[in-house]
């Protein structure tokens, strides 16, 4: 998978890490990660990040929606705006669920830089979601709902504002403020993937790529 896409998952997927917590936390924890999962089209959140000792801008956004047969899809967006503009970039995943991020996508597309932007689809959608999963603790599911602690309702200060925000720590030491009146419910979250906070949301998020996506080529089957 390119450089770049391993990146991106781990920042999209670091931040919503908090949605499956539901099934074991207490009816407000549940409440708010209907919220956390429930980002409708056009919302939009955007954020202060910081790995690792550089920083940089985050989005998350629904950009889009298309239908599959008796269901309907939507493009999740993270774009990421670091100081080096050539190590900006945009990743796009349509799935049905953002919960699910790349664990089942149906499509991925990706834009590092001013390079042209890619899509994966197809049965390499399933190969780079597989490499993702082995290259990133984002996709540690079961060891973050295992280790929730609600610690307890709590006023936070962020550059988007003054919010009433549930407070949740991990097992691997994560911690999470989240709020229902924010889209995605992410206030502020600190861990080993890095730093959020809140500077912005909205409703009328647009796709962040204006260009026709290039189809990446299959890859060659290997040889027995």
């Amino acid at each position: 998978m390119h450089r770049f896409g391993k990146l991106s998952a781990a920042l999209t997927l670091g931040a919503l890490a908090t949605l499956p917590l539901a099934a074991q936390s207490p009816t407000d924890l549940a409440d708010v990660c209907k919220v956390l999962g429930g980002a409708k089209l056009g919302q939009w959140a955007s954020f202060n990040g910081t790995s690792g000792g550089s920083g940089g801008k985050i989005r998350l956004a629904v950009v889009g929606s298309e239908r599959s047969g008796d269901s309907t899809l939507y493009w999740f967006e993270v774009s990421f705006a670091g100081k080096d503009p050539g190590k900006s970039g945009v990743v796009q995943i349509l799935t049905g669920s953002l919960a699910s991020g790349l664990e089942s996508p149906r499509a991925l597309v990706f834009k590092a830089g001013p390079q042209p932007a890619m899509k994966i689809s197809g049965e390499m959608v399933g190969m780079v979601g597989k490499q993702g999963r082995d290259n990133t603790t984002a996709f540690d599911w079961a060891g973050r709902c295992s280790g929730a602690h609600v610690v307890g309702w709590e006023s936070v200060t962020v550059p988007a504002g003054t919010f009433r925000a549930l407070h949740v720590t991990t097992d691997d030491g994560g911690e999470v403020w989240a709020s229902r009146e924010v889209p995605f419910g992410l206030v502020k979250t600190h861990g080993k993937q890095g730093d959020l906070a809140l500077t912005g949301r909205g409703t009328d998020a647009k796709s962040s790529i204006t260009e026709t996506p290039l189809e990446m080529p299959a890859l060659p089957m290997p040889k027995n």
